[in-house]
This record gives structure tokens, sequence and C-alpha cells, in this order.
């Protein structure tokens, strides 16, 4: 005679049919433990899925919302450490460096971009509470999207966002605009001023290709490239033979209604040691998601990069040795700053790879929302290579990646005394005395 077949308890079948599809067998097959109880009072358990994307940071978090045709955009910006000297103008010479309408080679759309910060400040500090900035949109032409409205631009998000929401806004791309990076610039301001009070450091970036055009990788000195020779043309590369070449090279698709994509090279210098984590934390792991979830971005390539596949180990490894002031560097720096996921003190440097403009003004096949065969000759004012203006945007995602890294670092590291003999505390005595009266 077969044995009888052991059912689970009433009340823990009744449960198990209280669950969503799917999970019933798992929360059979559970341990006592673990299994969720619905209870009698309780008619379904309630799970709850965050998944917004639109917050970033751990620490010093940014919170950006808007959309490139609606009211306005900006950010909220939680966990600003208090008594920061900045203000409007601090935020606007960066704002500034993003906006459209700058020069030739970027979209014709008119925005000053002019930002309001509306709480978290008072006479010029922050207070350490939310700080919210807000950028009205001014210049919109919602009239130029009425084909978008109906067929789906290539290699755009228009598609993708239809098929995850069921639902989009037309004008501009909505949410997929650049201009939702302005928050991001924003707060990357603050991010940078902060970074440089407390350890001097400076991150700049530039453009190191436009199309075929490439700059030599000895054409520019890490160690003393300035802001000044990068802002000194229209396309923020610092080497004027260069920069002449690249702007011809996005003239010539320009006028043709076309569009072309590049590279911007981004550097950290006087990065303090010990910022990141090991495993999933690793500093370069976070920077490469910051810049792949830029606009356009295709690629991202640290230290060496792809290139140090060409290398043997004895080729490539940067041998440590101590300088004169007693300290431990590396005589090369194919790491790029970061070795196991944590930065080594060297100059921070990495690449990210841009596409060409997605919306352009060339006759193209696709599939309308009807899903039928159309033709789309898109409107509307885009840039016809992005990479001018995304300069800034990497500049501010490198400094919110590095302000967050480094409050995650003090607060987990300088809690207690450091061992000296092995570490630095954070930090300088220029940066102390910098913030000095509105710290006391």
């Amino acid at each position: 005679m077969a044995a009888p077949v052991s059912q689970p308890p009433v009340a823990s079948r009744a449960s198990t049919r209280l669950l969503p599809r799917g999970l019933g067998a798992l929360q059979e097959s559970a341990p006592a433990s673990l299994r969720i109880s619905a209870g009698r009072r309780r008619r379904a358990a309630r799970l709850e899925v965050k998944a917004s994307g639109n917050v970033f940071g751990n620490h010093f978090q940014v919170a950006t919302y808007g959309e490139s045709h609606g009211g306005g955009v900006g950010c909220v910006i939680s966990g600003c450490p208090p008594r920061i000297p900045i203000t409007e103008a601090d935020m606007q010479v960066e704002l500034d460096r993003r906006r459209p309408g700058q020069s030739r080679i970027t979209t014709p759309r008119k925005e000053t971009d002019t930002c309001k910060i509306l709480s978290g400040t008072h006479e010029g500090l922050t207070t350490g509470t939310p700080i919210h900035v807000f950028v009205p949109n001014t210049d919109q032409r919602g009239g130029d999207y009425s084909e978008m409205a109906k067929a789906y631009r290539p290699s755009h998000a228009d598609a993708t966002y239809d098929f995850k929401y069921g639902v989009r806004a037309v004008q501009g791309g909505g949410r997929s605009s650049a201009r939702e990076t302005i928050g991001r610039v924003a707060a990357g301001a603050l991010a940078k001023k902060i970074l440089k009070l407390k350890s001097g450091v400076e991150i700049l970036a530039f453009v190191s290709k436009v199309h075929q055009v490439i700059l030599p990788e000895d054409a520019v000195d890490y160690e003393t490239v300035t802001m000044e020779q990068i802002e000194s043309n229209i396309v923020r590369c610092p080497n004027p033979e260069y920069a002449e070449k690249m702007i011809a090279a996005i003239d010539k698709v320009r006028v043709r209604g076309d569009s072309i994509g590049g590279v911007v090279t981004c550097i950290a210098r006087n990065v303090p040691r010990g910022l990141g984590s090991p495993v999933f934390d690793k500093l370069e792991a976070e920077l490469a998601k910051a810049m792949l979830s830029l606009p356009a971005s295709k690629g991202f390539e640290i230290g060496s990069g792809f290139a140090g596949t060409d290398f043997t180990g004895s080729e490539h490894n940067d041998e440590f040795y101590m300088d004169e002031a007693g300290n431990v560097r590396t005589r090369t720096n194919r790491s790029g700053g970061v070795q196991g996921g944590i930065s080594n003190g060297e100059i921070i440097y990495f690449k990210v790879a841009f596409k060409p403009t997605a919306t352009i003004g060339k006759k193209q096949n696709t599939v309308s929302r009807e899903h039928e065969d159309v033709e789309l000759l898109a409107r509307g004012r885009h840039d016809p290579c992005v990479v001018p203006r995304a300069v800034p945007m990497v500049e501010s995602m490198a400094a919110l990646v590095l302000m967050d890294q480094l409050m995650a670092h003090i607060a987990q590291c300088e809690m207690f005394p450091l061992n000296l003999a092995l570490q630095e505390p954070i930090g300088s005595a220029s940066s102390a005395s910098e913030l000095a009266p509105n710290l006391s």
C-alpha cells in the first residue's frame, strides 16, 4: 500500500494561495523561518519593487527629475555636508558649459538654463538638508515632434520606452532627453567644490576623438593640462591643431543633416588613496556605471583599457617606488589610478565613448507605433555631435562618484584612529584653512 502523500497544513496552503504566481512553490519548499506569513486578516502578501532608476549615490545622493518639454528639470541633493559655501552662480558656471545653443556645432535650441536653488542653503552655505535645484524649460517646440509621435526614431529610446511603459512623452524624447543631465551637472558642481575643499581634487575632461579624428595619447600632459586650454575652443579639445580638425569633421556632417560620435577623456588629480571597495563596489565599477548612465554613451575604459590586452604582465605592471617625500608611488600608471577597486593616489584617467546622435535630418526606414513599416524624416533641434557638451556631464558624474566614495571611506575607515604606518587621513591643511571661517 502506497504511503499517503503528506500535505501542508490548511493554514499554510491558504497562505500559499495568497502569494503571487510563481512564489507558491518557493513558499512550500522554503524553511519555516523564511516563509511568508499571510495571516488570517491579511488578504495578500505585500511585495514592493523599487526600481525607479532616478536616484544616484548612497551617501551623497542625487535624484533628478523633469523632461525635455515639460515645465522644467532639476535635482534634489541629499546627504550634503553642512556649511559648504555654494551659490547659484557656482552651479551656473557648469550649467553654461552644458547648455544648448553655445556654438554652431551644438543644438540650436536656445535655453539659458538659469538655475534656482529652492532649498537647502542659507546665506550662501549648505544647511545639511536636501538641496533642491530647479531650471525652467523656456524654448520648447512640441510641434517639431509630430512625426516622432507616430514612428520610432532608429537607435533612439522611443521604441524601448513604449515596450517598457506602454506610454511615453513624445516631445523632445521626454525623460531620455539629455536635458535630464542638467540636474547631474548642478549636483556635480557642488560635489566638485567639496572635493576641492576637502582634498584638493581636480576633475577635468576633454574631447579626445571625433569620428576618425583621434588626439594622440602623448598630445596632452595629464599632470599639467588646464581648464583654460580645454575651454579655449568650441569642441573642448586642449590641442589647437586637433581641435580644428574635429570642428571641421562636425561641420562636414552638420550641413548634411547627419551626426557623428566621439570620445571624452576624463582625469581626476589629487584623489585620496583608499576610495572604493573590493568586489561589487570597486571604484572603476562605480565610475563605469555613472558614465554609461549618460545619454548616448556606449563604452568605458580605465587606465590601459582594452589596449592592456596587448601587453605581458611584466610589461603592464606598475612598479612601486618611494618618492622623495617618502610616499609609495608607481613609476607608470597603466592601472589608471585604481588597483583592486581602490584608488592608489595616482591620477585617475578613463575614456567614455559616445555614439552619433540618433535624431538626424535624413530620411530613414523605421516602424510606426501601429507596427507598420514607414519612412521617417525627423525634425527638431539636435547636436550633430554630442561630445563637446558631454564634457561637463562626464566631469559631473565623476565628481558624484568620488564624492559618494569619499563619504563612504570617511564613515568606515576614519571613525577610529588610523594606522598611520599604512594609512593617511583624508584632507589637507590648505583645504581645512580655506573652510575654517565657515566651519568655526
